[in-house]
């Protein structure tokens, strides 16, 4: 990548930043929803919920939250692409000197920035709870990557599914499918307390892999299984990831090429 190419994508980004200085509400809202159905979950239904093998029920949710904070960022990816195609600003920006990858690094570089202040915030509500990692230092950093791996590849299907949807109207379809691709994983509940066909579905669910994973890393009770997915949920919260990027950014890079010929 050029220096005028940084120059250009450090650009966009702060386009994005001088955004969320303008609208500090709806960059609140976008951090405190996943607080919400944190506690929701934690406090309204926790009561009533147990894990298989032992443990606390926060000790669980919370590693397992995290996870679906990063899969659910993709709607906000989604709904920014959309907003700028149908303002005209990304065929503005196209027709002007500057480099076409920076609108999409700057885009990535932003949403990741995001995700990362969404991740800190919810790690401090989670301690507030009473939950702890019981690993090392480093154990716990590896958890935050997996994370962060997993929104970066969230981040380009996002994309690609922004320039497919076309308008803001059509993430509301997205979004549709989203939550039970969510909920169809071992985020609020193990797939040993579901039935058979359900919880095969569960296990290998990519967020799955990475709640499991970081579950494994942070000393949380619900790592491992009777399953070889969750039993190699570190090498899938890696391979999961990769493949998604290997098909997506591809795909959103040459879509984006092909914008308003």
């Amino acid at each position: 990548m050029t220096t005028a190419t940084l120059i250009d994508s450090w650009t966009m980004t702060r386009r994005g930043l001088a955004h969320w200085a303008r609208q500090p509400v709806q960059v609140a809202v976008q951090l405190v929803f996943p607080v919400m159905m944190l506690l929701m979950f934690a406090y309204f239904l926790g009561g009533g919920m147990t894990v298989p093998g032992g443990g606390d029920y926060k000790d669980y949710l919370v590693p397992g939250t995290f996870a679906l904070t990063m899969v659910f960022g993709l709607e906000g990816t989604m709904l920014a692409i959309t907003q700028d195609l149908n303002k005209g600003v990304i065929d503005r920006f196209r027709s002007m000197p500057m480099a076409r990858s920076a609108v999409l690094v700057g885009r990535s570089v932003l949403d990741m920035l995001q995700s990362a202040l969404g991740l800190l915030v919810l790690l401090g509500v989670g301690l507030a709870m009473g939950w702890r990692w019981h690993g090392g230092f480093g154990d716990a950093l590896l958890a935050v990557g997996l994370l962060l791996w997993l929104r970066f590849a969230m981040l380009w299907l996002g994309i690609f599914l922004g320039m497919a949807a076309g308008r803001p109207e059509m993430v509301q379809a997205v979004q549709i499918l989203v939550w039970p691709v969510g909920f169809l994983s071992n985020v609020f509940a193990s797939p040993e307390t579901m039935p058979d066909w359900l919880g095969a579905a569960a296990v290998w669910n990519p967020m799955s892999a990475t709640a499991t994973a970081i579950r494994e890393l942070f000393g949380s009770p619900g790592g491992g299984g009777d399953s070889w997915a969750a039993d190699h949920a570190q090498l899938l919260a890696v391979c999961w990831p990769l493949a998604l990027i290997a098909v997506f950014l591809p795909v959103a890079v040459r879509r984006y090429g092909r914008l308003s010929r």
